[in-house]
This record gives C-alpha cells, sequence and structure tokens, in this order.
C-alpha cells in the first residue's frame, strides 16, 4: 500500500551552505558571512551527513533531485560542488533525469566558470537578482546593480536552458505603474522560470529592526494584494502561468521538481547547518533540523529525528498542497485525516470564488492563494 506521504511523491536531496558575501537585511535564512574561511571542514562534514542519513533510510529509491541552496553555494569551487554531488550519487544513486539546482549569485555568475557548472552535473541555476531597480537593489542592500542583473542572466541562458529569476516586490513605496515596468522588463529577458515574492519583513532581520524603530513600514496588504493581482495577469499575457503561489514557469519542464516535492509532501534528505528535512519511514513521519550555527554541526551534524504526529502530518499536506495551482488531491486529504473535505466548507469556497472543485481535487483560484494559511485553517477538520 503506498503511503499518503513519503518518497512515492518524491525524493530530494538539500544541501545548505550558510554562507554570503553579505548578509542582505531582509534575510531570515540561517546565513552568515563568508570573510576568509577556510570551506573544507564544513564540506567534509556535509559528506559525512549525507551518508549518514542513508542508515535511517535504507530502503529509500534514488534521488530525484538536488538543490544547492543558502547563503550562496555559487562561492563554492565547481570541484567543491562536483564532490557534493559525487557522494550524493554514491550513497542514493541519482535518477538519469535528475534535476540538480545550483542558488547563484550574480558576481559570482559573472566570475564563474559556468560550463564547469554544467560538466559537474548541475543543470539547472537559480539566481537571485531580486530587482532590475538600481535604487531598489540599494534599498535590499544588494551587491550588484541591474546591468550586472542583465548580463548574469545572459551569462545563464548561455550555458543552462532550465533557469530561474528571483525577484522581491511589494517594496515599501512601490506603484503598481513602477512594478509592471520592472516586470515586463524582466519577462523581456526571458527566463522560462520566475520565482516572485513579496517582500516580508521579518522580526530579526535588519529591516525587521528598522521596522520596529519606526524607520520602515511594509506596505498595506491591500496594496500587496493589487500587486499580486497584477503579477499574475502580466505573467499569464507572457505565457508564464502560476504553477504555485510564487512560481511561474513557462512549460511543465521548467517547474521546479526539487519544490515540487515539498508541496506534494514527498521526503527529502536536509543536510549542512540549519537545514531541514522530511522522512517517512514505515508510515511515520519525521522531521529532521541540522544545527543552526556551523561551528555546533561541525562538532555533531547528527540530529536525532522528530516523530511527527497523523495530526501534524496532514495539516502540514494540506497547507503546501493548497500552493499548487494543481490543488489538493482529496483521497490523500482523506487518508490522511481520516475524514473526506467537509463540503459545507467547499460550496462556500467555491461560491465566494475562493476555489475550484474537480471530482478529485480541490484547487485555489488567484484570490484563494492569497488568503491559503486561512484556508488551510477552515478545511481542517481538527
Amino acid at each position: 500500500m503506498i503511503c499518503a506521504v513519503g518518497p512515492d511523491y518524491g525524493f530530494g536531496l538539500y544541501i545548505h551552505w550558510p554562507y554570503c558575501a553579505r548578509i542582505c537585511p531582509y534575510c531570515d535564512f540561517n546565513v552568515y558571512t563568508a570573510k576568509n574561511r577556510d570551506p573544507e571542514p564544513l564540506l567534509a562534514t556535509i559528506q559525512n551527513d549525507i551518508r549518514a542519513h542513508r542508515t535511517r533510510i535504507p530502503d529509500h529509491p534514488t534521488l530525484d533531485s538536488i538543490f544547492l541552496g543558502g547563503g550562496t553555494p555559487s562561492l563554492l569551487h565547481p570541484h567543491a560542488l562536483a564532490d557534493l554531488i559525487e557522494t550524493a550519487e554514491h550513497v542514493y544513486g541519482l535518477k538519469p533525469d535528475a534535476e540538480i539546482t545550483i542558488e547563484a549569485n550574480q558576481n559570482d555568475v559573472l566570475r564563474s566558470d559556468l560550463e564547469a557548472w554544467a560538466a559537474v552535473g548541475i543543470n539547472r541555476v537559480s539566481l537571485g537578482i531580486q530587482s532590475l531597480d538600481d535604487r531598489a537593489l540599494a534599498f535590499l542592500g544588494r551587491d550588484h546593480n541591474s546591468t550586472d542583473a542583465r548580463r548574469a542572466v545572459e551569462r545563464v541562458q548561455a550555458v543552462f536552458e532550465n533557469h530561474s529569476v528571483d525577484l522581491i516586490y511589494a517594496r515599501p513605496g512601490q506603484t503598481p505603474a513602477a512594478w509592471a515596468r520592472e516586470l515586463t522588463a524582466v519577462l523581456r529577458l526571458g527566463a522560462p522560470h520566475l520565482s516572485l515574492y513579496e517582500l516580508t519583513i521579518e522580526a530579526n532581520t535588519a529591516f525587521g529592526k528598522r521596522a520596529a524603530r519606526g524607520e520602515l513600514l511594509a506596505m498595506p496588504d491591500e496594496a500587496q494584494a493589487d500587486l499580486n493581482e497584477l503579477t499574475q495577469s502580466l505573467c499569464e499575457a507572457a505565457g508564464l502561468p502560476a504553477y504555485e503561489i510564487s512560481n511561474h514557469a513557462r512549460e511543465p519542464r521548467f517547474q521546479s521538481r526539487h519544490n515540487h516535492i515539498y508541496w506534494a509532501s514527498g521526503d527529502w534528505i536536509g543536510v549542512g547547518p540549519g537545514a531541514h528535512g522530511r522522512l517517512t519511514d514505515r508510515h511515520q513521519r519525521w522531521a529532521t533540523l541540522a544545527p543552526l550555527k556551523p561551528a555546533d554541526y561541525l562538532l555533531n551534524a547528527q540530529t536525532v529525528p522528530d516523530p511527527l504526529s497523523q495530526q501534524d502530518t496532514a495539516h502540514e499536506f494540506l497547507t503546501m498542497a493548497l500552493r499548487r495551482a494543481r490543488g489538493l488531491d482529496l483521497e490523500r486529504f482523506e487518508r490522511l485525516f481520516g475524514a473526506p473535505i467537509d463540503p459545507e466548507t467547499v460550496r462556500d469556497l467555491c461560491a465566494r470564488g475562493l476555489a475550484e472543485l474537480t471530482p478529485k481535487r480541490l484547487g485555489l483560484t488567484v484570490g484563494g492563494r492569497l488568503l491559503e494559511d486561512h484556508i488551510a485553517a477552515q478545511l481542517t477538520p481538527y
């Protein structure tokens, strides 16, 4: 019997490289400044961690994907990237068409040997340009300008057909007209995948501290909703419809296979400081979290998996499934929650234009996706 969650819905490896050339003021990821650190001890520990996970999941299949994230893994030399990928392949195996993604900074793209990236197995690049407006880039604390961003996209496109561009919008004071110009300019660059994120001001970031002092005001929710609606319209017209709340792709083959594992409640190993993972063994779902600080991770990378309750597993599945345009698998919902989805709640959501129902799936509309967390809570039967 196929489990309602787990590797039948995808099996991936996330590798977290925690170092960046500088820390952006909006970033709340587990990151540290690179300085002149020797990467070798951390690389060796991550490789050992990859091997150690095999004992927990001896029956898992070969990997569908590897995602090198951070932080800024593009700071690493191609030989280091090769070692990580080869370790994963040796321990778990890689499917012939496995997706191997690296998150990259513009400056690294402009000075690195991208052909060498491709030679070690990387076949997808996620490029965080964040904006094509120089004033916005300065506000966001980026260490590149719009000219660098365009040049970096061109360099990536010359080597990698499968690539993505990240942008941050809904910045304080950003008008619909300004965002339309910027997004249109990005669409003209021709990337087959866009990840478009609304700026979130988190308390533990530099922006969060400025906001606490009254020096920075987040964009009001209604204005953010207007920009989100504009985003969907422009991307649809350009042939990049949303397949997930923040992600757009020209064709299904350019959708992020690794991220689909998260959204489908598949399994993934998380290695590197602060990396999260989800593993399933004999119908028990486990959460893993590596030590946050690199120094602690170097001392002991092994974490004790935390068992997730059926309720936690079901709620996580529901929340993630509703993010995708394809929506919620109703049969899996019933197997996880032990009861079918409430028909009255579904009728109400559909009547309000927030959801659409087919015999096998419930999907959110564009408007519904803006209320995804609230709708997930409504649909949870306990």
